[in-house]
């Protein structure tokens, strides 16, 4: 829950390539995003596809008349003036080259050419041409020259990949002509492939897959649905303030193997989906698509009234994308169906299904605050966003992110700590210590580089700088003073939390000053750097810990969960940090220790 100073409330198969071309590895360490994609079809199923580096080349005014050159006195066919051209260009031969399509465009001509060997085009190079008064003014081709190519005549029958195909994608056939290609491969190689198309209505989802005519393997897939489109506040961002931005298809589908917007067997083009419901009033009140798409585009007005039209969808919106996208990195993190995660369809995965988060935005039983009920596995887990009325006008606390990351990360914490009973952060001590993961998983969300700055909450909202909270979360003493000493004297469960989460600041900065930090944090959590060991320590801790945790026994559940994940490499790291603090190896009741264990 947050609380204002004023307001207190109560409450694979993987489908990997074992090698790239040489002059490719010569470019990059990592995959391309110029010829590489990775798309998470399943949980089961990662496909890396590969397309050839085009070249690309521009004239100006165009390239001096030739033979191959459109005559604007006799115009000669499009095909025939095309394939001329690329023949010519590339030096290849007849054989070698196709047309695919072309049009006319005014003054303006456009052509497209695939590659072919022995009659079969390759479905992923091609060339494309483009005139402007009969002059070729660009050209671009992905054409390769294969080191090997595999032999044109299948041995294994397109009919008999069918069921294969539809069971990887979750899709049916759906009797297109299955097509007979050449693909080429980031080896050097070509390989023969068979095109099936595959499509499942009920999510969207309509793939053209290609499969190895000699081998049986998946190798590759086309995907023709338009991806979904939000216009929020990154994850990244604070608050409106900073701007919204349009961000797409941003579902983890590891973590959402049916996107945002089914449940596996049902689909939806509101604000509702597997994991998250976002309404008002009632939970059929959501915000619809803005276009045939899943596009939901509102722009939030500040200087208009939250409950303006536009900016209810906006904030809507922003809510569903927010609680998505926790779901999504905690799920990476750790916080899934067998750790008592909130979804509608656990897909056969274990733990409880049909809880999928309800988020009720511009909630009318209170004003300038937001909280989290979390009932055991099972039941939906309820977030209510208000209104704050510190300004005018006023402002919506679903249009400030890390007030949305804390109320979910409320639903994190008290799944995980006892077993997803929910009811296991219920003394005063263990419910600060709530407030305190909350606020610094919001902090862990909005960092944006391994510069450690002060983190404060909620000035948006408040139209303060200094935020809801007494002090920012800050490595110096001077600007944030609180240890576990201080809460000796504290009452109230948010001003215990910020003891806490101040503590978690300073172990944060400590693993980020020393292994790093990573951009790639909230979807790759396999990575070394700081940022990502902070986040799998703390997922990891929860269910390590008691029922009703102390903040002695959760420091030692962030130090088993090192040994138990790291082997022990950041003990000594983590026990600097804990005592800088006054967490030190002989703190108890509630008075500072700052000692370290022997060796460190």
């Amino acid at each position: 829950m947050v609380a204002s100073k004023r307001f207190l409330t109560s409450v694979l198969i993987a489908v990997t390539y074992s090698s790239v071309a040489s002059a490719f590895q010569a470019k990059e360490d990592a995959f391309s995003h110029s010829t590489h994609r990775v798309r998470h079809i399943s949980r089961e199923l990662t496909v890396e596809t590969y397309h050839p580096e085009s070249s690309y080349e521009t004239f100006t005014e165009g390239l001096a008349p030739r033979d191959y050159e459109l005559d604007a006195r006799a115009p000669r066919d499009l095909n025939s003036t095309a394939l001329a051209f690329v023949q010519d260009r590339l030096g290849v031969d007849a054989s070698s080259v196709g047309f695919k399509s072309g049009y006319t465009d005014r003054r303006e001509k456009f052509a497209w050419v695939k590659q072919y060997h022995r009659g079969i085009p390759f479905v992923n190079a091609v060339a494309n041409v483009a005139w402007k008064d009969d002059k070729v003014v660009a050209f671009g081709n992905s054409f390769v020259k294969p080191k090997t190519i595999a032999a044109s005549r299948p041995t294994i029958p397109a009919s008999s990949i069918i069921a294969k195909v539809e069971a990887a994608f979750d899709g049916k056939y759906n009797n297109w002509p299955i097509s007979l290609n050449y693909l080429a491969r980031p080896d050097g190689s070509a390989a023969l492939v068979h095109a099936v198309q595959v499509q499942n209505e009920e999510v969207n989802s309509w793939f053209e897959v290609y499969v190895d005519a000699h081998s049986g393997e998946i190798l590759s897939v086309t995907d023709f649905v338009a991806e979904a489109t939000y216009k929020v506040l990154p994850l990244h961002k604070r608050a409106i303030t900073e701007g919204l931005e349009t961000v797409v298809d941003p579902q983890d589908t590891l973590a959402s193997p049916s996107g945002w917007h089914s449940t596996g067997t049902t689909s939806f083009t509101t604000t509702e989906g597997n994991n998250v419901v976002s309404y008002k009033s009632s939970v059929s009140s959501t915000t619809s698509q803005s276009s045939s798409d899943l596009v939901f585009n509102y722009t939030y007005s500040p200087a208009d009234a939250p409950s303006a039209t536009a900016n209810l969808n906006a904030a809507r919106v922003n809510a569903f994308y927010i609680i998505n996208a926790v779901h999504d990195l905690a799920y990476r993190y750790g916080f899934t169906e067998t750790a008592f995660n909130f979804q509608q369809n656990n897909f056969g995965k274990g733990g409880k299904a049909n809880d999928r988060v309800r988020i009720s935005v511009q909630d009318s039983s209170g004003t300038n605050n937001a909280n989290f009920a979390t009932p055991a596995d099972g039941q939906s887990g309820q977030c209510r966003m208000y209104i704050w009325t510190y300004t005018t006008p006023n402002r919506d606390g679903s249009l400030e992110n890390d007030i949305i990351v804390h109320e979910m990360t409320h639903g994190i914490t008290n799944r995980m700590t006892g077993g997803g009973t929910g009811s296991c952060l219920q003394t005063t001590e263990a419910g600060g210590l709530g407030e305190g993961w909350s606020d610094a998983l919001a902090s862990w969300t909005e960092q944006k580089s391994g510069t450690i700055t002060d983190f404060v909450l909620g000035d948006y909202v408040t139209n303060n700088p200094k935020g809801i909270r007494t002090n920012p979360y800050s490595t110096s003493k001077t600007t944030n003073p609180l240890t576990y000493g201080s809460i000796k004297s504290l009452t109230a469960v948010h001003r215990i939390g910020e003891v806490w989460a101040n503590t978690l600041h300073n172990v944060y900065a400590a693993l980020v000053a020393e292994h790093g930090w990573s951009a790639t944090a909230k979807t790759n959590p396999d990575g070394t750097e700081g940022n990502i060991v902070y986040l799998h320590l703390f997922l990891d801790a929860l269910r390590l810990q008691p029922c009703n945790p102390t903040f002695l026994t959760a420091r030692t559940a962030w130090i088993q969960a090192d040994a138990n994940r790291y082997g022990g490499a950041n003990k000594c790291l983590l026990w600097k940090a804990f005592a800088s603090r006054g967490l030190g190896v002989n703190a108890a009741n509630k008075v500072d220790n700052f000692d370290v264990p022997a060796g460190c």
